[in-house]
Parts: structure tokens; sequence; C-alpha cells
């Protein structure tokens, strides 16, 4: 093992559980999931045996190839999805973090179903301008309904993206609304905050951090 991978995963798991000490809350509270879209293996895999034990892909093909190579982990679904892909992605995943419309909850569930699942899932809600994605805040408790009348499928929380700014104020704000519509829906997960501002993300209650890039280090090109 390089002391690269593990030393940054054990830096970035203490300033969490700094940040969260300084919120007031439990050391541990914070789940890291680490971003393993297009990653080198050997470090995603460096990583894992430092600790790491959920991983987090966006892209269906992303996860053929490398799940196959790493060691026991949850697999956490993070991208978007057509509802073509759904059983390829219960499949493959052990949570999907990006349910934005009942078509693709419904998905979901009869792939589940179908594969003897039941799977883990949250709504992913619009915070930001900058998102295409996610359904607006108003919507989610009735998609979360939804979800939860499906069989196949159990509804842990909410999953949002912080808008690509600079400014920590607007960062904070779009969290704090993921928040308050999260206390809305229920559940037990909070996923926001990636590299950039997972700070913002656990003062605003995060429960779940998705971080690739201050993990792992920088991607690599496609």
């Amino acid at each position: 093992m390089t002391d690269g991978a593990a030393e940054r995963y054990r830096r970035l798991r203490k300033a969490i559980d700094e940040e969260l000490a300084a919120c007031g809350r439990h050391p541990g509270d914070v789940t890291l999931v680490g971003v393993a879209k297009r990653q080198p293996l050997e470090i995603v895999r460096e990583t894992i045996a430092a600790g790491l034990s959920d991983v987090g892909e966006n892209y269906v093909q992303e996860a053929q190839r490398a799940f196959p190579a790493l060691p026991p982990v949850r697999k956490h679904f993070i991208g978007h999805f057509q509802t073509n892909k759904a059983k390829a992605v219960v499949r493959l995943f052990d949570c999907v973090q990006s349910v934005d419309r009942p078509e693709a909850a419904r998905a979901l569930d009869l792939a589940a179903r179908t594969l003897g699942k039941r799977l883990p899932v949250l709504v992913q809600v619009n915070v930001s301008p900058f998102d295409r994605f996610g359904c607006a805040p108003d919507d989610a408790p009735s998609l979360a309904d939804a979800v939860r009348s499906l069989p196949g499928l159990a509804m842990e929380g909410l999953m949002a993206l912080g808008p690509p700014v600079a400014d920590r104020d607007e960062i904070s704000r779009a969290f704090s609304l993921a928040a308050k519509t999260f206390a809305r829906v229920g559940g037990t997960t909070l996923s926001i905050g990636m590299s950039d501002d997972w700070r913002e993300a656990v003062r605003a209650g995060s429960t779940m951090v998705r971080i690739g890039t201050a993990l792992f280090g920088r991607r690599e090109s496609p």
C-alpha cells in the first residue's frame, strides 16, 4: 500500500470527524462514500484497505469494469440513469441515490423484484439552479411516498448536489434547503457534500458525503 492513498483517507476521515465535533455531533456520524469515477483501481483498492467501506459510481459501464477488481464494499449508484438500465443498476449496486422521478422508481422496483432484491434508494432533490436532475423540493414528499409504496424498494432518505460556486453562503443555503426537505421526507440518510463543499454539508446535517478528488486525487482524463 502506498502511503499516499491510506494517508489521504485517514486525513479526510479525521477532518470530517473534527467538523462533526465542532458542530456538536458524534465522530462517525457521516458515512464517507468514495467516488471511484475514472480513478485508478489500485488507488481505490488501497483506500478500501485503509478503511473505506462505501464506493460510488456514476455510470453502469464504469461499475462493470471496476467492481470485479475491488474488495467487498457497499456500492452506491450516484448518477442519472435511463429506465432501460434499471436491471443492470440493480444487479450491480447495493444502493441507488438518484431516484428523481416516479418512472425511475417503478423501473427499479420491477428490476429489484425480478432479481429477488429489496433495494435501498434515496430520492434526489434539486436545490441548485446548475443541476439538471432531481425533483423539486416541494415534490420530494410525494415522490418519497410513491417509493415507499413499492415493495422492491426501501426508501432511506434524500440526496442532493450543491451548486458549483465559490460563494459559501450560496452553498450553505442550498444545503439548508436540502436539510429542510429531508425533514419533510423522512428517512435515515441525507447524502449531501462533495470534495469542495463537504464542510458546509456537515454543518447542514449531512449523514453521508460523496467524495472523489479530495480522497483519491485528480481523476484520469476520459
